[in-house]
């Protein structure tokens, strides 16, 4: 078991920061950017064994969206997301049957929508 815990921790001290931070809530495979505030009372969240359908909004007052963007290129390949494309308002990735959406809703203060939903 001694060498189960040493090898855990050897493993953590090489993860990427961004590994160890916070979840959004309900997407426990989505982290939440340093500094974004989620917005709780807004939370969608729906599925069941073959579909699934979960949306939330994180506000953050004084980050531009190509900053939010390049965390989440940055963190979400880490966790097995695919980059798919990214224009001003939005960024998409996708892993196995899933697709992940995040959508800029508003600049000044920046508020985001984060889509994780089945493929069809």
């Amino acid at each position: 078991m001694r060498v189960f815990y040493k090898i855990f921790l050897l493993l953590m001290l090489f993860l990427p920061v961004e590994v160890w931070a916070e979840f959004v809530d309900g997407m426990v495979d989505v982290p939440l950017m340093d500094g974004m505030k989620q917005i709780h009372s807004a939370n969608i969240s729906f599925g069941n064994d073959e579909s699934r359908f979960d949306e939330a909004y994180m506000t953050y007052g004084k980050i531009s969206f190509d900053k939010v963007c390049d965390f989440y290129k940055n963190t979400l390949p880490q966790l097995g997301w695919k980059f798919l494309s990214h224009d001003s308002t939005a960024v998409h990735f996708e892993r196995d049957m899933e697709v992940l959406d995040i959508v800029l809703e508003k600049n000044k203060p920046t508020l985001v929508r984060i889509t994780l939903k089945s493929k069809d």
